[in-house]
């Protein structure tokens, strides 16, 4: 039986160091504003970007309010006008999606329609109430019951629908 025998570069041999950082990688300081571009002809642009803060990153104020369960009753149960309540997770992707949408629409039926947001991990007794199983979830309240819902992400035109539905009611 033939033996078998590995050879091993000298350079895999050595003692094998820490691995670099990622930053090491790149050309450019990570933490830095600073941007290079590469261009068609090989080179690379340098472009300095400003630094992103919080404010930078909302393009506007929210039109819905923010809800809990010390202003629930009052906001939402005891109120004179038809109320949507998106339940919501700070986590939640999905959730950004339709909070563009509850904005859009509290906007467009000011006066008509109160609408706020209730954070579903701050406010759990609520969204427990209510049996919010998974968010996002937007209920329609009309003289402090319950009329309508529409769970996960939709398209406007099913939150427009529903909130037709129970202001006709």
């Amino acid at each position: 039986m033939a033996s078998s025998i590995s050879i091993i570069p000298s350079y895999f041999a050595s003692t094998s160091l820490p691995p670099l950082p990622i930053a090491s990688h790149f050309p450019f300081n990570l933490n830095s504003s600073t941007f290079f571009f590469p261009l068609k002809n090989g080179s690379f642009k340098l472009r300095n970007a400003p630094p992103l803060s919080p404010k930078a990153l909302s393009a506007r104020a929210p039109k819905a309010a923010v809800v809990t369960k010390d202003t629930w009753e009052k906001s939402v149960l005891n109120s004179d006008s038809p109320v949507l309540v998106e339940f919501y997770a700070s986590w939640c992707g999905p959730c950004r999606m339709v909070h563009r949408i509850i904005d859009e629409i509290a906007g467009e039926y000011a006066g008509r329609l109160s609408c706020f947001i209730l954070n579903t991990d701050d406010d759990f007794p609520i969204a427990e109430d209510y049996e919010i199983k998974a968010v996002p979830v937007v209920l329609l309240f009309k003289n402090g019951e319950k009329r309508e819902s529409v769970v996960g992400t939709m398209p406007k035109d099913f939150y427009i629908a529903a909130i037709e539905r129970v202001l006709k009611s």
